[in-house]
């Protein structure tokens, strides 16, 4: 099948609430990931690695360092022609509306740009998940089945049947029924079709491929949302197919999913791993030096580019790039994203205003330390209780993971645990 037929469109996400304050000052999809990515990144270099070379990325909310990111890491030429593109919310004369009202919604606002293209396919992925996957063999079975639609699907317990569309197929993966997000035992029941007791159901991981006539046809209903409306009503008179997706998947669109998707990467079995020559996780290539560590104790930790670790002793936990770190500090079960940039100025003498990094004799544990983040010395930062909803200025708990956002400022001495 010639790639040039096939049209990547990722949707990259509302306002993005389920991360904020992670999604305070950025577009979702721009969030970084595992030290030195974002998570824009994992559906681009699928496509790429799947010789899909042409990729939109549809945003609308605080889109300026994703327009950055995507500008400075996908470049093409001439001998291998292709594009990543923003495709931003916009008002035209078909819509006064601007802004996306659901995923479908999204797809629907950008048919004149999707058509343009000329594909004969469209391959519809989400921008917060985190798994690797070859495309190329989903589009071969959605064509050989003469398929209008194919949606990935992977098998899913019970306890997580409720966060996902659950479908049936016949023998054939033709799709026979499909609810979203089923709330009641009773649908449950109807949809455990699997014989398999630990997962007996099949989730749709919001990958979907449209012919083009299908997508237009489907769109034309003003159903908003793909696995509420667009899916369900397309059952009955389209061919509709199931894809089966054994490999690691994970949604991580959650405060709680995001934090612990990335500790895994640190365990020596992580299930997902950023480095595979045949099929690599591209990104913007910064040429950074490598990490300076002086009387360090490192144990399962992810350590990235351009650190400067002095005296400290950090267990399960990733550190991101550029990341400064005073001599006593303890951290566990902790990320820290890193930085953009180096101090060029000592900050020694100020007690108001850190130096980026993590200050002396500071101890952080079960936090996500947002990039720039300054932190001053003798700092306590504990966990919550799951479930933990808590918002201050400089920092925040969401689901009992405190979360230090870009920029903040932690002056010395500060305490953030429940017990303070």
């Amino acid at each position: 099948m010639p790639t040039s037929d096939v049209l990547g469109l990722v949707l990259g996400g509302g306002r993005g609430e389920r991360l904020w304050p992670l999604t305070r000052e950025r577009a979702k999809p721009a969030v970084p990931i595992g030290g030195k990515y974002r998570l824009i990144d994992v559906p681009v270099s699928n496509c790429l690695n799947s010789g899909v070379h042409r990729v939109a990325i549809l945003t609308q909310f605080n889109s300026v360092s994703l327009h950055r990111h995507i500008s400075q890491t996908y470049n093409f030429d001439f001998f291998r022609p292709g594009w990543v593109q923003i495709w931003a919310a916009e008002q035209s004369l078909t819509s006064d509306d601007g802004w996306y009202q659901g995923t479908a919604d999204a797809v629907r606002k950008q048919l004149f740009e999707i058509r343009a293209t000329g594909v004969k396919h469209v391959l519809i992925l989400a921008g917060d998940h985190l798994y690797r996957m070859d495309y190329a063999e989903m589009m071969r079975q959605h064509i050989d089945a003469k398929a209008h639609i194919t949606v990935a699907a992977k098998p899913v317990s019970r306890d997580e049947a409720g966060r996902f569309g659950i479908l049936k197929h016949d023998t054939s993966h033709r799709i026979t029924a499909f609810c979203e997000k089923p709330k009641t035992a009773a649908l449950l029941e109807e949809f455990a079709c699997r014989d398999d007791a630990e997962n007996p159901y099949l989730g749709s991981m919001g990958i979907y491929v449209f012919t083009i006539e299908a997508l237009v046809e489907l769109l034309a209903s003003k159903l908003d949302d793909f696995g509420s409306d667009i899916i369900p009503a397309a059952i009955g008179d389209h061919r509709v197919f199931a894809h089966p997706f054994q490999g690691y998947w994970e949604d991580i669109g959650t405060m709680r999913s995001f934090y612990e998707a990335n500790l895994a990467l640190a365990q020596p079995n992580s299930p997902f791993r950023f480095h595979d020559p045949a099929r690599p996780i591209f990104t913007h290539p910064r040429f950074l030096p490598g990490s300076r560590i002086y009387d360090v104790r490192l144990d399962h930790v992810l350590l990235c580019d351009g650190c400067l670790i002095d005296g400290a002793e950090i267990h399960n936990s990733l550190v991101g790039i550029r990341s400064v770190i005073g001599e006593d500090v303890l951290i566990r079960d902790s990320i820290l994203m890193g930085a953009d940039h180096y101090d060029v100025v000592d900050f020694s003498e100020s007690a108001d205003l850190p130096a980026i990094g993590i200050g002396r004799a500071s101890h952080v544990r079960g936090a996500i330390i947002d990039k720039n983040a300054r932190i001053g010395a003798n700092v306590r930062i504990e966990p919550f209780p799951r479930g933990t909803e808590i918002r201050e200025h400089d920092w925040t708990v969401r689901d009992g993971v405190v979360v230090i956002p870009k920029n903040a400022v932690i002056v010395p001495g500060t305490v953030i645990s429940p017990d303070a």
